[in-house]
């Protein structure tokens, strides 16, 4: 299923396929903080639809892990990083994605504050 997302303004927009049924629930300090609802995919099952220069980036502890957010709204709608065979992949914030049932997911408690 091909869903659009976006931060609050709109100046960070994306689609991303995927057929969600589990967000994942971050205690690192960062997710703490933000409150997102992750759920990962291949980078090319996302497509920034909107400029590169749109995004501001944050990176903290090992630094591997790119977090963008939109300067203007604040919102923090996907991260870069890979996954455990090294292949480039997307964290999106099922937040960010409008059509999304939150309340049909099942969630995932993960200890980032831990790993």
């Amino acid at each position: 299923m091909l869903h659009q997302g976006s931060c609050h303004c709109g100046q960070i927009a994306f689609e991303v396929e995927g057929d969600f049924t589990e967000g994942l629930d971050c205690n690192c300090s960062l997710c703490r903080r933000r409150g997102g609802l992750l759920a990962f995919v291949p980078a090319d099952a996302f497509r920034l639809k909107t400029p590169e220069n749109a995004l501001s980036t944050y990176r903290f502890n090992t630094r591997v892990l790119q977090h963008h957010f939109c300067a203007n709204c604040g919102i923090a709608p996907f991260s870069d990083g890979q996954n455990g065979e090294g292949a480039a992949t997307k964290a999106i914030n099922l937040r960010c994605l409008p059509d999304m049932d939150l309340d049909a997911l099942k969630i995932t408690k993960w200890d980032g504050a831990h790993h």
